[in-house]
């Protein structure tokens, strides 16, 4: 059988999201609805920025205090810090907090007010991905001020070699000069011997520091003539994720995999890939039209910690088999054709959805909830919505160059399989409202634009039994 490999023209892959590093949450703390927002550092240790939205002006104060998502230390946090209070919007709140270790942690929100106390929790990956480096101009400084040390530490050593034992105002004798000339040779030779450990020492640490900033795990893959995808995660080798056989599931499935047609963005599937062996993963793709596509596998690990494969393939045409249960596909215009005032996507039967988009220009780094609505033929909220995997929907926000793709959900861009793992301090799971048994017309995501430019989103909910896919254009300032 003809096999067609796929181009790994951007085989790289990334810690959760792609291009999308920050995450959101929603959720109640207690009787307050909290959004939350919170922008991880790219050094470890490194300060975490965070931001709370309260929904109601109940809250007088919140607080925030990073802890380990689990073990010992997410059972003892520390005392938390009070966030600062928006002299221009009483329920905007703000705070700083370091993050002081590699790997999986949360950050607990407190809320007090006028109703009582409550709190949540929201999981947050902790991972170099830089280097942070001297400045010239300090590196200058304190080069020079190395030599004044040096000299310095010389010629004191120098001059109690040869003057010490005088009394004031005598001059030094020549034996004196001569065994203060053989010392100081002496200790200069001694203090660049130390100065040089010392480099060596740093240029270890280092490079002890370079061998845990993130390298993320690499994704290959094959597409049969018959239609049957393979994809293959290859390990780097980077500390923390050195094994992928502790893969665990996410919303019932170990991979949920987008495939978005390139550069078009005019077709889109939500598949579910099944695990074969640790690390690989395989199914019989649904009929696609030949094109270019580009593929984001998402995965969980056992830590909690998510990542996002990517790769681009070319497809030939594939009559393939019907799509599974939970699977979805969507098309639209392509994003040439893009209308960013359209707030419209018409589903079957007649039903359609409804961006519920406020006149406020979109910008960066600001969290916001994204609003989308389901109605019938008539204009009336659909009354026959489903849960959609455990979820009243699920979003994916793209950029048009591919280079930012996040996959959000009603509770935000943490993976479930992490929110199950918070606890408050209760021990409670950190669950509310991430699932229900009717879900209503209306589904919404938490999430904030990292870069400017121009995306598409893509929004889907389960309604009589069918996966709807609703597509709408944002342009970011």
């Amino acid at each position: 059988m003809r096999t067609f490999v796929l181009l790994l023209a951007i085989s790289s892959a990334a810690l959760g999201h792609v291009g999308s590093p920050d995450v959101f949450y929603e959720g109640n703390a207690g009787p307050y609805r909290l959004l939350v927002a919170v922008r991880p550092p790219a050094v470890i240790p490194g300060v975490a920025e965070v931001e709370v939205r309260s929904a109601s002006p109940d809250v007088r104060e919140v607080r925030v205090v990073p802890l380990r998502l689990t073990g010992p230390g997410a059972q003892f946090a520390p005392t938390p810090d009070v966030a600062r209070r928006s002299t221009d919007d009483p329920q905007f709140y703000t705070g700083s907090l370091w993050l002081m270790g590699f790997g999986a942690w949360q950050v607990r929100v407190e809320a007090d007010g006028a109703q009582g106390k409550g709190e949540l929790s929201v999981p947050v990956p902790a991972m170099a991905t830089r280097t942070s480096t001297m400045q010239k101009g300090m590196g200058a400084g304190l080069l020079a001020l190395m030599a004044v040390l040096v000299l310095g530490i010389v010629s004191i050593v120098g001059a109690s070699v040869r003057e010490a034992q005088l009394e004031p105002g005598v001059a030094a004798p020549e034996k004196n000069r001569k065994r203060a000339a053989v010392v100081m040779g002496v200790t200069f030779v001694l203090v660049c011997l130390a100065v040089y450990l010392a480099l060596k020492w740093w240029d270890a640490e280092a490079n002890a520091y370079a061998s845990n900033i993130y390298k993320p795990i690499q994704m290959t893959a094959t597409v049969a003539s018959g239609g049957g995808l393979t994809l293959n995660l290859q390990d780097t080798g980077w500390f923390r994720f050195s094994k992928l056989d502790d893969l665990v599931p996410d919303h019932g499935h170990l991979m949920h995999l987008y495939v978005i047609s390139a550069p078009a963005m005019d077709r889109v599937w939500h598949l579910h890939p099944d695990e074969t062996d640790p690390g690989a993963f395989a199914m019989n793709l649904p009929t696609i039209r030949a094109g270019r596509y580009r593929l984001y596998a998402d995965v969980v690990h056992a830590n909690g910690i998510g990542e996002t494969g990517t790769s681009e393939i070319e497809i030939p045409s594939i009559a393939g088999t019907p799509p599974g249960p939970d699977d979805a596909s969507g098309s639209s215009t392509p994003i040439t054709q893009a209308d960013f005032n359209r707030v419209v996507s018409p589903l079957s039967d007649g039903y359609r959805m409804v961006w519920e988009r406020g006149a406020t220009p979109l910008r960066t780094k600001r969290a916001e909830l994204f609003r989308f609505r389901v109605e019938d033929a008539n204009g009336k909220p659909a009354e026959d919505m489903e849960l959609y995997m455990e979820m009243a929907g699920h979003a994916a926000f793209v950029r048009d160059d591919f280079q930012v793709f996040a996959h959000v959900h009603p509770s935000g861009s943490a993976p479930m399989a992490a929110l199950m793992m918070t606890r408050d301090s209760s021990g409670k799971h950190n669950m509310q409202s991430m699932t229900m048994d009717s879900p209503p017309a209306e589904v919404s995501f938490p999430y904030g634009f990292p870069q400017p430019g121009n995306y598409r989103i893509f929004v889907q909910v389960k309604r009589a039994g069918k996966v709807e896919t609703g597509i709408f254009d944002a342009r970011v300032e």
